[in-house]
């Protein structure tokens, strides 16, 4: 049978069979039906955690990417909170992979990425950068308005750019520059988490929700908005990053540049949040001082529009070596004051805003309805997502009631 009768017969089989009291995780399944064989291979080199929904298994499975070939480690590692709750989240993976079979490239298997987190809450770390604290003014500046961005991007540059990418948060000369422009009536929430002590750290999505690579993203009632290519840190139970993958943290810029308040409803939303292909665990080959030096490349390619007739391009690199707190400071912030017992996965912040006029000359860049979105480093692979409005993307239907009563399955087989 073909790839494509495959899929077509599969997804008919879910309609009908009343798949979410199966155990399908909706939220991947119905946009990015493949089948294993078509799962790209993990690098020779490294250790690989992901998930992906099996359509053989009917529920999501924990496979290790080990030597180029993926294993399903489930029967002993179910989760990913699992991996994460071990004394050695590497070890307890590299000792499942040897145990296991390795998955059948069969297309009577279909399958889909699936985020490689599950319960682990998701947040993101903002403003680490000084070029995405000047957007963030930018933002609050034009009160949500892209046509008057352009002329504010200027002037904030000159006066505050060269300065801002000199100084470390919460350091003596962060703090005078923090007195100079409060004098000057200049001073900004953005400024304060940007510069000052603390970082911010908020809730980028809830535990399940995050799509994986080849789902659909999703924009939600928004004029002005953009993707946000970032380094997700892994961190174990006790506070220890213990890998990286890729993230998508969609911002709705018009949202946030109405009030700094409205952040959650300019970064939560159904399908706004992207993680994936997998998380890289580290080991002799990739360490955290890989993650600094990482560059993370953001490619957008869109449909034709009025401004670009043959259809739109463009990319930016989010170069992690100017990051203005250490992504180890980050983790120690995020687990300060709390504890977060099935681990927990954090988005870096970035410093890649893509501008390109996209709809109207001096406008800057909004996504448009089937955009593709590719994420990529040397180090984390490539993750692959096509923009659609948040309430055309496949609902968030799989739970964690529904991940418990799967796990009770393959205990039981």
């Amino acid at each position: 049978m073909r790839q494509s009768e495959c899929r077509v017969r599969l997804a008919m089989r879910l309609r009908s069979e009343s798949w979410r009291a199966q155990g399908a995780d909706t939220l991947c399944i119905m946009t990015n039906l493949t089948s294993f064989a078509a799962l790209a291979a993990p690098p020779p080199a490294g250790l690989y955690l992901a998930r992906c929904f099996s359509a053989l298994h009917r529920m999501p499975r924990v496979i290790v990417g080990r030597q180029g070939q993926w294993r399903d480690v489930s029967a002993q590692l179910p989760t990913a909170g699992h991996v994460l709750r071990a004394p050695n989240p590497a070890a307890a993976c590299l000792a499942a992979w040897h145990t296991s079979q390795a998955l059948q490239q069969s297309e009577s298997a279909p399958c889909a990425w699936l985020a490689p987190c599950d319960v682990q809450p998701v947040k993101a770390a903002g403003v680490t950068f000084a070029a995405s604290l000047l957007e963030r003014l930018i933002e609050e500046q034009a009160k949500g308005d892209p046509a008057r961005a352009l002329a504010l991007r200027d002037e904030i540059h000159h006066l505050l750019g060269n300065e801002l990418s000199k100084l470390r948060p919460g350091s003596e000369a962060a703090q005078q520059l923090a007195a100079a422009l409060k004098a000057r009536g200049l001073w900004s929430a953005y400024l304060e988490v940007g510069i000052g002590p603390d970082a911010e750290i908020f809730t980028k999505c809830p535990p399940m929700a995050a799509v994986g690579h080849g789902a659909q993203i999703g924009i939600h009632r928004s004029t002005w908005n953009n993707p946000e290519p970032e380094v997700v840190l892994a961190i174990d139970c006790g506070g220890q990053i213990v890998g990286a993958a890729l993230g998508n943290d969609v911002n709705l810029r018009d949202v946030e540049g109405r009030s700094a308040l409205l952040l959650g409803r300019a970064k939560d939303n159904n399908a706004s949040t992207a993680i994936g292909p997998w998380i890289r665990l580290f080991d002799e080959d990739f360490s955290l001082d890989h993650v600094r030096s990482a560059e993370i490349e953001l490619e957008v390619t869109g449909p034709a529009s009025t401004l670009h007739p043959n259809g739109f391009h463009t990319r930016c690199v989010n170069t992690m070596s100017a990051i203005s707190r250490d992504p180890s400071e980050l983790a120690r912030q995020l687990f300060d004051g709390h504890d977060y017992p099935d681990g927990a996965m954090l988005f870096c912040g970035t410093m890649a805003v893509p501008t390109a006029d996209r709809i109207a000359a001096g406008e800057g860049f909004t996504h448009i309805d089937g955009d593709v979105v590719s994420i990529r480093s040397p180090e984390l692979g490539e993750l692959r997502n096509t923009v659609t409005a948040s309430t055309q993307a496949p609902p968030w239907r799989y739970g964690i009631v529904d991940l418990m009563r799967d796990v009770q399955r393959i205990a039981q087989n």
